[in-house]
């Protein structure tokens, strides 16, 4: 099993509750995501990042899957616009 987390930060800290929407979209197009979290930073303390998503895979394949298919595609670019920093951790759980 992989757990794939990510935080983002948002050039426009308001674009955060619309790509929460967005995600929690995706495994219902996307078959190989065997789980999905997405939290918002509530506090918004300094240095804090706006977005955390967490996502599981049953296998590396099936992460490389997710990334690649075209639904979780079409995210990225409407996110990449929006984008101020990101942080990824893949880890086997």
């Amino acid at each position: 099993m992989v757990r794939h987390i990510v935080l983002i930060s948002f050039t426009d800290r308001d674009d955060a509750p619309d790509a929460k929407q967005r995600l929690e979209a995706l495994p219902a197009e996307v078959p190989e995501i065997a789980s999905l979290e997405v939290v918002l930073d509530a506090l918004r303390a300094p240095g804090a990042y706006d977005l955390a998503l967490t996502t599981t895979h049953t296998s590396p394949q099936t992460l490389a899957a997710y990334q690649d298919h075209p639904v979780h595609q079409a995210f990225l670019q409407w996110l990449r616009p929006r984008l101020a920093a990101r942080a990824v951790v893949d880890a086997e759980v």
